[in-house]
């Protein structure tokens, strides 16, 4: 599908607008806890693929490096994650700020969600605050989005 097509098919989806916006003063950041969030479809080879129109998550544990990739849009290039996974998940380097001293820590788990939907409600009301629950339960102070 080219880009104008897209472009043509999303024009008029409705951007939610909020009376009230929810802001919180996280901690520091040498006192925080750090998770991604990526919208690169990532998941464990032992983990479900995300199907087209899948609007849950998969918890990436940070203690493994066998993600895969389930971006499945032909306008997205993979070539930067072939190289290196930074690219959209960049657990190395939270790793190095963690060591450095800049960062507090980094979670354990970290969510993944596949970027390439069109209606985003379902993400909105359900499969969103249930991640963000989840990593609050763990202690998650920050969250980095890496959206692909």
């Amino acid at each position: 599908m080219a880009d104008e097509q897209v472009k043509a098919m999303t024009a008029d989806i409705e951007t939610p607008v909020f009376e009230h916006t929810a802001f919180t003063t996280p901690k520091p950041l040498r006192e925080a806890t750090v998770a991604v969030v990526t919208s690169a479809s990532l998941h464990h080879p032992d983990d479900d693929d995300f199907a087209p129109g899948d609007t849950g998550y998969r918890v990436l544990s940070a203690a493994r490096r066998d993600y895969v990739l389930g971006h499945w849009s032909p306008n997205f290039d993979t070539t930067g994650f072939a190289v290196d996974i930074n690219t959209v998940f960049p657990i190395d380097r939270l790793d190095e700020l963690a060591a450095q001293g800049v960062i507090g820590a980094v979670a354990t788990e970290h969510l993944a969600y596949a970027g390439n939907q069109f209606d985003l409600s379902a993400v909105r009301l359900d499969s969103g605050p249930a991640g963000a629950k989840q990593l609050l339960a763990q202690g998650v102070d920050v969250v980095l989005l890496t959206p692909v």
